[in-house]
């Protein structure tokens, strides 16, 4: 296990996701403000916070149930992309790359929790 949140790479991606999400948001129509803005950004941020929550409890089942808290504010996430591509507030080339990110930081998710089960048998 990494000594820090910090040293995870999904965690590091995490971050990254949170910083192409606001980057995005600030192409959105400003009547989105306290709608889908906020929803986007309050589940972006909440992926490496659970990482990070997660990894400060110090126990292995308590790293699962946050990682399962990031996962869903990830899936989430991709919904509200979805929304606002289907409602055409933003190109879908800028939605792209932001998505392809979230899609590694999933596969990241599952794998951290898969060797964390196998850790727990």
């Amino acid at each position: 296990m990494a000594s820090s949140h910090e040293d995870l790479e999904v965690w590091q991606l995490g971050i990254d996701l949170v910083d192409a999400v606001y980057d995005v948001c600030l192409s959105m129509p400003a009547a989105e403000r306290f709608g889908l803005i906020s929803q986007m950004q309050r589940a972006s941020v909440s992926v490496p916070a659970n990482i990070a929550e997660g990894c400060g409890r110090g126990s292995t089942k308590d790293l699962l149930r946050h990682l399962a808290i990031s996962q869903g504010s990830l899936a989430e996430l991709r919904t509200l992309l979805l929304i606002v591509q289907r409602r055409n507030f933003v190109a879908a080339e800028e939605l792209e790359p932001v998505d392809a990110l979230a899609s590694r930081v999933g596969r990241l998710l599952v794998g951290l929790q898969r060797s964390l089960r196998k850790k727990l048998e």
